[in-house]
């Protein structure tokens, strides 16, 4: 196995997958608390239109969908709480229309664009050292934010009038966790796509949050599972002809297929061994 990663395009697809697993999966654990998990499909697919317009334009596709992705998940969050719209709703229109605006300018342009299919399905094995320098200024961007007010968005995600009541910023942090979910998705989607990018900041936080029973169980469990789940996707994908993107997902919903099982089966064994502790 070790002999795969003698080529150089392995070693930057293992180093992306190990960035970009260990990003999802921190941004994952505060997405299934907060119950953000449509915000990051929308976002994804809002991405599209920034991707095109830099395609079209020969602006770096990844810093115009960057702004795109940043832009629709904090102006959704802006919108919903002065417009008393739920975020659900004001998602659903960006998905829409920036899929609308992405599929227009692309077909309005004539030419080839070998990136979009990339950028649509993921190309994990066609990142560059460009792409990982990318990766790698926004997971120290995101780490430091998350470092510095984990307390804070543990208490927005559970009570944000109980946050505000105590002195809490509460909008300006939310905003920062929105932009940095918008940047994680962005990074992401060099690895599995558009299409499939929504799986890497959901599944790693739900695997976590159905086998652990506290907060720092759950985001150590988070980065495991994502970190298991590219590694074992690469691999995959390597030994028989299945796309990256798609070999890591799959991955990933197996092993959250068998965390649904074992929680039961583990529930009863502790019970057990708790009834023979008390006898």
């Amino acid at each position: 196995m070790i002999e795969i990663f003698e080529y150089g395009f392995m070693q930057r697809a293992l180093l992306a997958a190990l960035l970009v697993g260990t990003l999802c999966s921190t941004i994952s654990f505060f997405v299934v608390l907060k119950r953000l998990s449509f915000l990051g499909a929308g976002i994804s697919h809002t991405a599209l239109g920034g991707i095109a317009l830099g395609l079209i334009t020969g602006v770096d596709p990844i810093f115009s969908g960057s702004v795109f992705a940043v832009g629709t998940a904090m102006s959704t969050g802006y919108i919903s709480r002065i417009g008393k719209i739920s975020e659900d709703t004001i998602i659903g229109i960006y998905y829409a229309a920036g899929m609308a605006l992405g599929i227009a300018l692309i077909s309005s342009f004539k030419g080839y664009y070998p990136e979009l299919f990339a950028l649509l399905f993921g190309n994990i094995l066609s990142v560059t050292v460009h792409d990982l320098i990318f990766m790698a200024l926004a997971m120290v961007i995101i780490t430091v934010f998350v470092i510095i007010f984990f307390k804070e968005l543990l208490m927005i995600c559970f009570d944000e009038e109980m946050a505000e009541a105590g002195g809490l910023p509460v909008v300006v942090i939310y905003m920062g966790l929105l932009a940095a979910m918008g940047l994680t998705v962005m990074v992401s989607i060099q690895l599995v796509g558009v299409v499939l990018v929504a799986a890497l900041v959901v599944i790693p936080g739900a695997i976590a949050y159905r086998l652990s029973k506290n907060f720092r169980g759950m985001l150590f469990l988070s980065i495991v599972f994502g970190l298991a789940g590219s590694f074992g996707g690469l691999l995959i994908s390597y030994y028989y002809p299945v796309p990256p993107g798609a070999a890591i997902v799959l991955v990933l919903a197996v092993i959250f297929a068998l965390a649904m099982v074992a929680r039961p089966l583990i529930d009863k064994y502790q019970a057990k061994q708790t009834g023979v502790n008390n006898r």
